[in-house]
């Protein structure tokens, strides 16, 4: 009956928002394969195409709070549903655009459309799976999610084949629809308690623990959403003058290393809570390596292209680790208004390193259909010194308690006591006779 009843819940709940995580990944990284035929067929610039990609990220960012709220009060079956059909609104209006305008408007409503899909589906684990299994069911949760990015490479590729991008987000528009009818009909209804937010908000944002870590999440992972959503694609043509198939061939694989890192993390953090092991190593462990892969790629280092873009995929996903470490700061009541801010910060980061990076292009010109490397240099490189100083303000009270066992390291003595001859005594003379006692303790 257990086993039946955890099926149902997979079936009914589980899946069901998971496939609206899907969705939202899908929309969040259509613009990398579809770009090019974008400004051709609209005419954007390359600063147009950044901020039309990126307002989904600022959406996105600024409903995160009210979402939050209403995924307490109302329960994410309502909510989600409810944003889904917003979603598929835009996306059928961004399928008939015809100018910058309205396909900046679609692009928002996609954002506000998918809004909730992540939160939501953390939201239905936690009210409906035991405690225990919520960290490895959001890896699960996050890795199904991110098949939307695979989908968004070879898969739409193949279907563009046949088809224009207008006919493939009259699909996506379909898809979105009965997605959030089904989450309506299939979800099973759960009472929810009223939200205290203004006082548990409050808690989470006056907590000096929360802003040490928020900044270096939301640079590290805001920026890999920002680069693998819309900015490797114009690297691999410009810089490494990728032909088309081949750059469709590396954003397939970026996906697949994006899915399987969302699992590898979830399950790497479901074994550490097991242990009753802190996640904070594997949040600076990811941050060096993600700062280590875009130093490489500005620097020009002679590696194999897919290594560098293989870890910022991977660091797209490490929202699982972020999440879980902010678990650990706050009692359950107030994990899900945590998630929100941090969430805040992910995307709200995501879409100024995303438009920033368009803006800073636009400064230099196009040679030859290319624009030139210290362009890249340029914009990856300022995104770069942010994320190092978040790196800094995360390690400081490591380096402040190595300095402190440092200092009081009983090994550095002064000179004037090791050198005094005079307090020296051989070993045998330090010996000490102890009388003998069986009811000593050694």
């Amino acid at each position: 009956m257990q086993a039946l009843t955890a099926w149902r819940r997979i079936a009914c709940v589980f899946l069901p928002f998971a496939a609206g995580y899907y969705l939202s990944y899908v929309f969040r990284t259509i613009n990398a394969l579809i770009g090019g035929q974008l400004s051709s067929d609209i005419g954007l610039e390359t600063a147009d195409l950044g901020l039309l990609t990126s307002v989904y990220f600022l959406v996105f960012a600024a409903v995160q709070i009210p979402i939050g709220i209403s995924l307490d009060r109302f329960g994410p079956r309502r909510i989600q549903s409810v944003l889904l059909l917003v979603a598929a609104a835009g996306a059928a209006l961004f399928a008939v655009a015809t100018g910058f305008l309205s396909l900046l408007i679609a692009r928002a409503m996609l954002g506000l459309g998918v809004a909730a899909a992540l939160m939501a589906g953390l939201k239905s684990i936690v009210l409906w799976f035991p405690k225990e299994r919520v960290a490895l069911l959001n890896g699960y949760m996050i890795m199904l999610g991110s098949l939307g990015a695979v989908t968004a490479t070879a898969p739409a590729e193949y279907l563009l084949r046949w088809m224009n991008w207008r006919q493939l987000f009259e699909i996506l528009a379909f898809a979105t629809g009965a997605t959030a009818i089904l989450i309506y009909v299939v979800v099973p209804e759960r009472i929810m308690g009223r939200s205290t937010i203004r006082n548990t908000l409050s808690s989470v944002l006056g907590d000096p623990r929360f802003w040490r870590i928020a900044p270096l999440s939301a640079a590290c992972i805001g920026s890999a959403w920002s680069l693998q959503g819309l900015w490797a694609s114009p690297w691999l043509t410009d810089v490494e003058r990728f032909d088309h198939p081949r750059l469709v061939g590396q954003l397939f694989t970026m996906s697949i290393v994006l899915c399987g890192g969302a699992w590898s993390f979830g399950t790497l953090v479901h074994c550490i809570r097991q242990r009753r092991a802190g996640v904070e190593i594997i949040v600076a462990a990811i941050a060096g390596l993600f700062i280590a892969a875009q130093l490489s790629l500005i620097l020009r280092l002679p590696l194999p292209s897919i290594l560098p873009w293989s870890v910022i995929a991977i660091a797209g996903t490490a929202t699982v680790v972020s999440f879980a470490a902010i678990a650990e700061y706050f009692p359950p009541e107030l994990t899900g208004r945590a998630n929100g801010a941090l969430n805040v910060l992910h995307f709200g980061w995501a879409f100024v390193s995303q438009c920033g990076t368009g803006l800073i292009l636009q400064q230099w010109p196009v040679v030859d259909g290319h624009r030139t490397v210290f362009a890249y240099q340029a914009a990856f490189g300022l995104n770069l010194v942010v994320q190092i100083a978040a790196f800094v303000w995360f390690a400081l009270p490591w380096l402040g308690s190595f300095g402190r066992r440092m200092g009081s390291n009983p090994l550095r003595l002064p000179a004037s006591v090791s050198d005094a001859v005079e307090t020296f005594m051989p070993c045998e003379q330090l010996l000490v006779v102890m009388p003998a006692n069986t009811d000593s303790e050694w």
